[in-house]
């Protein structure tokens, strides 16, 4: 077992962009090892394939971060909006999980986001006519600003309801608010988490005045046994969902794209057959996971995780990114291929926290990759690729790219 005191997920630029070689390294010196992160918590990082499994779907690794700032504030940042807006399904544990989760899925069920296709299809062909239109005469255009982030933000921004008005300026607020930052939030980050909580109040409000056939009119009638939500617990998950919903699958859409360029042959197979692009999202989940690290976890008593005793009350961080290159785990694990055999990776998840919005984000990625290169089969880079960023999100639950600069071809 090794111990690393260096902050982990604190990285300079290479590193962040390119953090493969450290998540190899940590993994093969221990599974599961003690590491201090960039906000000065320890945590116990688990980075091999198995442990990560274990780790979970584990009841003893509780998810309740509102117990955990409650009974040890030095255990985890409060982080932004806040509490009142931790009490969803990815900070819960059961049976408040059990009653959120059934309640927030029944807008998830398959039926319903096979339903959304054709509306995804004419988003994206849309969007890709703006593109076509800003990249004429071979102008180089930003494919996440005109194609990665507005894609599923709309979709989502349409499932929750949100009106017309609002979506310009909550889309400016969560960029934002998701965009890192080393100590205390800046004051532009608070601006941004107080726009957002006034929009989110005030949409919640609105649907229970005048529902109508959305997701967050959906939440705000459910009830299951006559258990309904708090309001707590309305905004945490309309707030949840939203992010979730949209910041994932940009960086899923965008780092696929720079995978796919880096790799052209398998590309091409793709474009030539496009019954392919389903497994293709698969294997680029795990080549070049949008969600590098699971969401908080503290142990609630001592836990063995890959033959390493976790004692009580610690944070633990599961590195899917490191999992997913597991070389016992995932044969060549370091090369992206799109005719992989179907394996079990944990890009979504896995437990009881497995990611509900898998389906949506799969169709969305499809429907994405399939759409632009089926109509620009010639895209490329328009700057070389060791000038890209991952500088979105904090590099450790969230990962993806601020600016995708192509040449439409």
């Amino acid at each position: 077992m090794t111990d690393l005191d260096l902050p982990w997920g604190g990285w300079d630029a290479a590193t962040r962009d390119d953090p493969w070689a450290l998540f190899a390294s940590v993994r093969a010196a221990s599974p599961v090892c003690p590491v201090r992160l960039a906000d000065g918590h320890d945590a116990w990082l688990v980075a091999g394939h198995d442990a990560a499994r274990r780790a979970l779907n584990d009841p003893a690794l509780s998810k309740d971060m509102l117990a955990a700032l409650a009974g040890d504030p030095d255990v985890v940042a409060e982080g932004l909006p806040g509490p009142a807006f931790a009490r969803h399904m990815l900070a819960v544990d059961p049976p408040d999980h059990t009653r959120l989760r059934r309640l927030v899925a029944r807008a998830f069920v398959p039926s319903r986001v096979a339903a959304l296709e054709p509306a995804i299809s004419a988003l994206a062909a849309g969007l890709l006519d703006d593109l076509a239109a800003a990249g004429a005469g071979g102008a180089p255009v930003d494919l996440v600003a005109g194609f990665a982030l507005p894609l599923p933000y709309r979709v989502i921004s349409e499932m929750l309801g949100v009106p017309e008005p609002a979506r310009t300026e909550l889309y400016g607020a969560f960029r934002t608010l998701l965009a890192p930052w080393a100590g205390d939030p800046p004051p532009e980050a608070l601006v941004a988490s107080a726009t957002i909580v006034g929009h989110l109040e005030a949409l919640v409000d609105a649907k229970r005045d005048a529902p109508g056939d959305d997701l967050v009119s959906v939440l705000v009638a459910a009830s299951d046994d006559g258990d309904r939500l708090t309001r707590r617990e309305l905004l945490s998950s309309v707030f949840q969902l939203y992010v979730a919903g949209h910041d994932t699958t940009t960086s899923l859409i965008g780092n696929g794209v720079v995978a796919l360029l880096a790799h052209p042959d398998q590309l091409a197979g793709l474009v030539a057959d496009p019954a392919g692009w389903p497994a293709a999202v698969e294997e680029l989940v795990r080549y070049d996971a949008p969600v590098p690290h699971a969401t908080f976890r503290v142990t609630t008593r001592p836990v063995d995780v890959g033959g390493v005793e976790i004692p009580a009350g610690r944070q633990v961080l599961v590195c899917l990114a490191a999992a997913n290159r597991d070389p016992d785990h995932h044969p060549t694990p370091d090369a992206l291929d799109v005719a992989r055999a179907p394996q079990p990776h944990l890009g979504f998840g896995h437990g009881i926290h497995f990611c509900l919005g898998a389906p949506l984000a799969r169709l969305q990625a499809r429907i994405a990759f399939a759409a632009l290169f089926g109509r620009f089969p010639g895209l490329r880079l328009a700057v070389p690729r060791r000038a890209l960023a991952w500088s979105h999100g904090d590099g450790l639950v969230l990962r993806g790219l601020d600016a995708l600069p192509v040449v439409l071809g």
